[in-house]
């Protein structure tokens, strides 16, 4: 599937807080390791992805959205979170990549971080680092993508069975 990806602007994504709550209930309830335990609180949703615009309007997050061609509702997202220190500019951190699972299994996952990996290099970030639950398919996708595995943390965090998970650690020097 070729997907429409968009950078939103802090009023656009403030617009589309219903489509972003909705999208993290469905990754949240099919158990992916990204913050949260099922069953996700809708006001601990809210906050969060409220969150999320206040950074984008500080310029400190670049908050990017996947569309069918041609229609408004959001099949994926993924957030740049950039560095601010001034001896830290040159990096910033992939997370929250969520795929609805209607739309998975389909390349808007790869599609996602090639046009994220695209505006860090237009922000100057060459940099990239992440973290995912480790022995999850989502690791083939970023070593797939040339992300260097750097090592795995155990017990970083409790997974959606209440037990304690390692995370795996992520790095990608992006090419000028």
């Amino acid at each position: 599937m070729a997907a429409l990806i968009t950078a939103l602007a802090p009023a656009e994504a403030r617009a589309l807080l219903p489509q972003l709550l909705a999208l993290l209930h469905d990754a949240v309830a099919a158990g992916a390791a990204v913050g949260f335990l099922p069953p996700l609180p809708a006001a601990e949703g809210q906050h969060y992805w409220q969150s999320v615009v206040e950074a984008v309007e500080a310029g400190h997050r670049v908050l990017l959205v996947a569309r069918e061609p041609g229609t408004a509702e959001l099949l994926g997202t993924v957030q740049l979170d950039l560095a601010t220190r001034p001896n830290a500019r040159l990096r910033a951190e992939v997370s929250k990549l969520l795929v609805h699972t209607r739309a998975r299994r389909q390349g808007l996952a790869r599609q996602l971080l090639l046009a994220l990996e695209d505006h860090a290099r237009a922000l100057g970030r060459s940099t990239l680092v992440l973290d995912t639950r480790h022995g999850d398919g989502a690791e083939l996708l970023y070593q797939g993508l040339g992300y260097q595995f750097v090592g795995a943390i155990p017990a970083y965090f409790i997974n959606s069975d209440g037990q304690p998970h390692a995370t795996a650690v992520y790095y990608k020097l992006l090419a000028g």
